[in-house]
């Protein structure tokens, strides 16, 4: 009896898809690098960023991370003005963003995070504190699961993704032992510089208040600076309370990354000297402008007085 032709197609389909699947592994080798420069930018941990990227997108082979590019399962919601992809989720025929590439998929999930009042508080927690990040994230309400939090954390020790965390992707691989040592040039080259994936440079990152800076040196400028650590073109100037047109002076503080809603501990108050201002201030102890506003009660356009002692904390 001859085999329709049919059910022959159909099974070189199936074949086809089921070769075409990537393994857990080789999604973290794919997108490691991309989540430590993630780290970098804006701070969330690299361990978190990929165990939510292999469970949202189901190592990389869900429809919408196909199909759209959306690894981390992001709604449209209102403000988004993309193109999309329907899906049945919570509800029936669901609205999720599409992307370009995977990689706009893993910036727009920063950006997410990092501009939602919701999840502010996630970036008090120090990025080697995984566990606090997971049972933030569902705290915050970034899935409906009730067991999202011990999911990531699983995904994350048992691919020892915490590794991620130091912020050196040559020690990682050292001690991994779930990470294929691929001898190539790239490899060998990490192994024998040690340098971080994103920011390095020839630059000294420095930290205030855990947010990630660099010390302006003659001839720096917004856009030299955008382009040199891969910001987006608004980030930089939102860090650092800037606007387009400003100029950057040698030794001035320029932010990497968001600043902190509150001082670090130790540092409760600051006495207004003659000189300084609110955005001096917020980029001496690296605290958002507007929540040292908020904490004393400052109108936006209100002057400080010499003399005048704020709330940091």
């Amino acid at each position: 009896m001859r085999t329709p032709f049919w059910l022959i197609v159909s099974f070189i389909l199936i074949t086809i898809s089921s070769f075409s699947q990537i393994t857990r592994q080789e999604y973290i080798d794919k997108y490691k690098d991309l989540a430590i420069r993630e780290m970098n930018r804006v701070g969330i941990p690299a361990s978190i960023t990929l165990a939510q990227g292999l469970l949202e997108s189901a190592n990389g082979n869900s429809r919408i991370a196909v199909k759209a590019n959306n690894h981390f399962g992001i709604k449209c919601h209102s403000s988004w003005t993309g193109k999309t992809i329907r899906r049945d989720d919570d509800k029936k025929n669901e609205c999720f963003r599409k992307y370009k590439t995977a990689y706009d998929s893993y910036m727009d999930h920063s950006n997410f995070l990092t501009k939602g009042p919701r999840y502010a508080f996630l970036f008090e927690y120090k990025t080697t504190d995984y566990k606090k990040w997971a049972k933030g994230l569902k705290k915050a309400g970034y899935a409906t699961s009730n067991t999202y939090a011990s999911r990531l954390i699983k995904i994350i020790e048992d691919n020892k993704l915490y590794l991620y965390d130091t912020n050196n992707n040559a020690i990682a691989q050292k001690n991994n032992p779930t990470i294929k040592e691929k001898k190539n040039r790239k490899t060998r080259r990490i192994r024998k510089t040690k340098e971080d994936y994103a920011i390095q440079l020839g630059r000294k990152i420095k930290t205030n208040n855990r947010v990630k800076f660099i010390v302006a040196k003659k001839g720096d400028s917004y856009t030299k600076l955008i382009d040199e650590f891969q910001l987006l073109r608004f980030e930089l100037y939102h860090y650092n309370d800037a606007k387009k047109g400003d100029k950057i002076k040698t030794g001035d503080i320029v932010y990497l990354q968001p600043k902190r809603n509150k001082s670090e501990k130790g540092k409760d108050f600051h006495t207004v000297k003659k000189g300084e201002s609110i955005k001096s201030i917020s980029q001496k102890y690296a605290i958002k402008s507007k929540k040292l506003r908020k904490r004393n009660h400052l109108e936006k356009t209100e002057k400080l007085k010499v003399g005048q002692k704020l709330k940091l904390r």
